[in-house]
């Protein structure tokens, strides 16, 4: 059994939205940078850009267009990112109503002017597509904000647009291709162009990574938002399921579902959640974060997720080492297996009875430019225009969907209590309890492979235990540790349910003490990295 990559490890451009533009059509200001690092304003944090406007040294308009220009330049030209797949025409009228609301001093939170991508299978009310990076989805237009946006808006972030995806949130077939779709091509890892961005909250990764806007939203069923983050060498946040809401976002799992801030520290995620989490009684997840918070704490180290890459071993055991120096006390967990019989083959069904159950009743609602009205309706439209849809690979997710019943059915309730179970009394509540640990650590996710178009994604061995996070439903993040060869990993903390705030602060804690993230450096392949180029030449 493959393991679904955002979905996870199987399962998979540009905004052929009539109403979406280019940057040129925006005449943003240029920027020249031959190399494609982000410097100036780009190369700053979402904090630090925030202080920036708030002290006046920096203007919204200013900023969305310099994240416009160097859209243009690095997503578009250049090295060629593709992982903005439209922007929005709106966007600069934004960012003026800020600099207005500022100059009244009306401003609406910290967030006001703050320039965001959204990953485009998240609603939005400006004259964009929500397109899943799906042909038949190019027209739906639907004038509505998802829950999360209408949070960013009301703090009076600029929606600056949408971001590329794997396919579908990368739930079409087994043999996908991460960070591919239809509208918008294949999305490239910014820090070696070559490698797997991971799905499928992949653009919104490479985005954030690459300075494309201040901070971005992902989405995540089974790894999307910390696979992504994980090789792009950012900070992503999976809440508790529930937290954020997940009205007028495209479905895979209702019971699985969550969106989530990707961002280069965790400041911004923080930041970013307070304003996207549902709910009355909000937490403040910025005051919430303490560098301390690992003090005294009991960690519980996943040595059965650490996988088998030495460099990525190396790198974990000096990030433990970071949690001890802050007052942690690490207890180590060697062994761990999911207590279900069939526990990967419940996981697929429960994604695939829930698949079919969301995915038709979205689709029902859709807008009349929009030419399907069901699961079964996409699939007659990919096969009618296989050319363009098919072209890489199959729709066998989305065929085995299709011949799944109800939700009252026997067959999904009984799986989705096994998985359940699995993951949370029998799988992380037990491993904290048993353990008597605060949280739980692994490496987040393998070292990136290769894009290829010819077998799908093929991953190394894995590291990580995000399944765990994700079919539970619980808080998990992912925060750099480092890199190897120049390609990034990070650091996973995951915890209880509703512990959102202590895991995020945890992370925030490790990031502050380890300082690990590395900027991309736009590389073409491994070959370009001296070490590696000086052991595969020729010997003459």
């Amino acid at each position: 059994m493959r393991r679904w990559v955002g979905l996870a490890l199987g399962c998979a451009v540009l905004g052929a939205c009539i109403t979406s533009v280019t940057t040129t059509e925006l005449e943003p200001v240029l920027i020249s940078e031959p190399n494609s690092e982000a410097s100036g304003w780009a190369a700053m944090t979402l904090p630090e850009l925030a202080d920036a406007l708030q002290t006046g040294e920096l203007s919204a308009v200013e900023l969305t267009e310099t994240y416009l220009a160097r859209i243009d330049a690095v997503d578009k030209a250049g090295p060629q990112l593709q992982s903005v797949l439209a922007l929005n025409p709106d966007a600069i009228a934004q960012a003026e109503a800020s600099d207005a609301r500022r100059a009244a001093g009306e401003t609406l939170g910290p967030l006001d002017g703050i320039p965001v991508l959204l990953k485009d299978n998240i609603e939005t009310l400006d004259p964009v597509a929500t397109t899943a990076g799906a042909l038949v989805l190019k027209d739906n237009v639907t004038g509505r904000d998802s829950p999360l946006v209408a949070g960013l808006r009301a703090e009076g972030a600029v929606i600056l647009g949408k971001t590329n995806l794997s396919q579908w949130a990368n739930f079409r077939s087994n043999d996908s291709i991460s960070g591919w779709s239809a509208l918008g091509g294949q999305v490239r890892n910014p820090h070696m162009l070559d490698r797997s961005p991971c799905g499928s909250s992949s653009g919104s990764g490479a985005a954030a990574a690459a300075s494309l806007a201040a901070g971005t939203v992902g989405t995540e069923t089974n790894g999307s938002i910390i696979c992504p983050s994980n090789v792009n060498g950012i900070v992503g946040f999976k809440p508790t399921v529930g937290l954020v809401s997940q009205q007028y976002i495209v479905p895979i799992s209702h019971s699985q579902d969550t969106a989530g801030p990707m961002t280069k520290t965790v400041t911004g995620s923080a930041m970013m959640l307070n304003a996207m989490a549902d709910g009355e009684a909000k937490t403040d997840y910025v005051a919430a974060l303490d560098p301390s918070s690992l003090a005294g704490k009991r960690v519980g180290v996943l040595r059965f997720a650490e996988g088998s890459n030495a460099d990525v071993i190396a790198l974990f055991n000096e990030a433990l080492k970071v949690l001890e120096a802050q007052g942690a006390t690490l207890v180590e967990i060697e062994e761990f297996a999911p207590d279900a019989e069939n526990f990967w083959g419940d996981a697929l069904t429960v994604l695939q009875f829930e698949y079919k159950a969301g995915l038709d009743a979205y689709m029902s609602d859709a807008p009349e430019a929009v030419p399907a009205r069901s699961l079964a309706e996409i699939i007659a439209f990919n096969t009618d225009n296989a050319e363009i849809e098919l072209a890489l690979f199959d729709q066998s997710l989305m065929d085995a969907s299709q011949e799944k019943s109800s939700l009252r059915d026997a067959e999904y309730l009984d799986a989705l209590k096994a998985v359940q179970s699995a993951t949370r009394e029998n799988g992380i509540d037990k491993l904290l309890v048993e353990h008597s640990v605060d949280m739980l650590v692994s490496p987040s996710g393998p070292v990136s492979s290769r894009v290829d178009p010819i077998n799908g994604d093929v991953w190394p061995s894995w590291a990580g235990a995000g399944y765990l996070a994700a079919i539970a439903g619980y808080p998990h993040i992912t925060v750099p540790m480092g890199d190897v060869h120049g390609i990034p990993v990070g650091f996973s903390i995951m915890g209880a349910k509703d512990k959102d705030a202590a895991i995020m602060s945890y992370g925030y804690a490790y990031e502050q003490a380890s300082g690990m993230r590395v900027d991309p450096r736009y590389l073409k392949d491994a070959e370009e990295r001296p070490e590696i180029s000086a052991a595969t030449k020729v010997s003459k």
